[in-house]
């Protein structure tokens, strides 16, 4: 009978980012079923963060999974196959790093805030981080294609100035002279918590003058906030399951690269944080509303049309001039992302999506989709799913 492979796990459960990738990795691990996982628990194991290299000594771990602990250079001078999550840099040279896009994160965010008519945009994030600075510029960068420019939130410049509650009143004090209504990207869910907090304290309505979007999907945050926060998904389980994968074929001596992992945003989560329509055109807001309220009833721009009291030439005229794209357009990315997120998040084959959806069947999603991502559907779907 096989023996068990011993991985250290040296990844800290706390947060959803890391809940996320450690149950894909556990997905992985309940499929081939030989692992067993060992965590310095340090409220049971005071030691364990301080000694953590001499304890994989002892230990011998066929594999290891880390976030990245101070001892990351020690831990990987022991040759003991690693997969390492980064996030004080972007790779670790000697692993096989895990690192998240957070370009397409920021271009994402940018395309929902613009999608609310929104014309002003600011940016809440961490100076001192590379992945949040990775963040901002993709941000700022999609906002300024379309002719807008984002103000961005600067840290204090004293240490001692960055905690929770000390931080707070320079936020408030950046929201208030922001132009409204705005929309907010913040680097991750605590950023979005801290910007809707800032917005109690000033007074200011969320959505309605401040529309807040987070990063992480983190369910507990998100629902803590009121009203309950915007935010992106990951494909954090296949992140994890393709880490588990590869460190089991690095176990086996199969793989002899250290190749480098990704993991993707898949939609946003849209929540009350930016449940808003933010433009002065009330006949455009009505038509964005019946398009979105719509989406699975296959409405055409006629139909679109006929819940305004304008004509369909001074409509399209007017969806142009307040959104920058034609009826048919919004129309269009509105079935796109419904087909994004059931293909993402649900196991529906392309023909129910079809149906769902109102498509003629299977055959037109799949042109649909393909054309507007570049993939098709079910390449879309292995992204995104274990």
């Amino acid at each position: 009978m096989p023996e068990n492979i011993k991985i250290a796990l040296l990844i800290n459960p706390s947060r959803w980012y890391t809940r996320g990738i450690l149950g894909g990795i556990a997905e992985y691990a309940r499929l081939q079923g030989l692992w067993t996982f060992y965590r310095p628990l340090e409220y049971r194991e005071a030691k364990a963060g301080q000694q953590l290299v001499e304890v994989l000594k002892t230990l011998r771990p066929d594999g290891i999974f880390m976030r990245e602990p101070p001892q990351a250079r020690a831990i990987i001078n022991m040759g003991i196959p690693t997969v390492c999550f980064p996030y004080s840099r972007e790779t670790i040279e000697g692993v096989v790093n895990v690192v998240t896009d957070h370009e397409a994160v920021g271009r994402m965010t940018a395309d929902h805030l613009l999608s609310l008519g929104l014309s002003h945009f600011a940016y809440c994030g961490f100076d001192d981080w590379w992945w949040s600075r990775r963040r901002r510029d993709s941000f700022c960068a999609k906002v300024s294609e379309v002719g807008f420019e984002a103000d961005v939130y600067r840290l204090p410049g004293p240490k001692s100035e960055r905690t929770w509650d000390k931080e707070l009143p320079h936020i408030v004090n950046w929201l208030r002279h922001l132009p409204k209504p705005v929309g907010v990207m913040a680097c991750n869910d605590d950023r979005g918590e801290l910007v809707i907090e800032a917005c109690k304290m000033e007074g200011l309505k969320v959505p309605d003058e401040v529309a807040v979007v987070g990063v992480d999907n983190d369910a507990l945050i998100c629902d803590l906030c009121s009203p309950r926060l915007s935010s992106v998904a990951w494909t954090l389980e296949k992140g994890g399951y393709e880490a588990a994968e590869s460190l089991d074929r690095m176990i086996k001596g199969q793989e002899k690269d250290r190749p480098t992992l990704w993991i993707h945003p898949t939609h946003i989560v849209a929540r009350q944080s930016t449940d808003v329509l933010a433009m002065e055109d009330l006949e455009v807001a009505a038509a964005l509303r019946v398009i979105r309220c719509c989406g699975f009833l296959n409405i055409g721009v006629q139909q679109v049309v006929e819940r305004t009291g304008l004509s369909r030439r001074a409509l399209e005229q007017r969806f142009r001039k307040t959104l920058g794209c034609s009826i048919h357009d919004e129309i269009e990315r509105v079935r796109l992302e419904l087909t994004t997120q059931m293909l993402a998040k649900t196991q529906k084959s392309v023909g129910e999506i079809a149906r769902t959806l109102g498509f003629p069947d299977a055959a037109h999603v799949s042109r649909f989709f393909r054309k507007a991502k570049g993939i098709s559907p079910m390449m879309y779907r292995r992204q995104c799913q274990i």
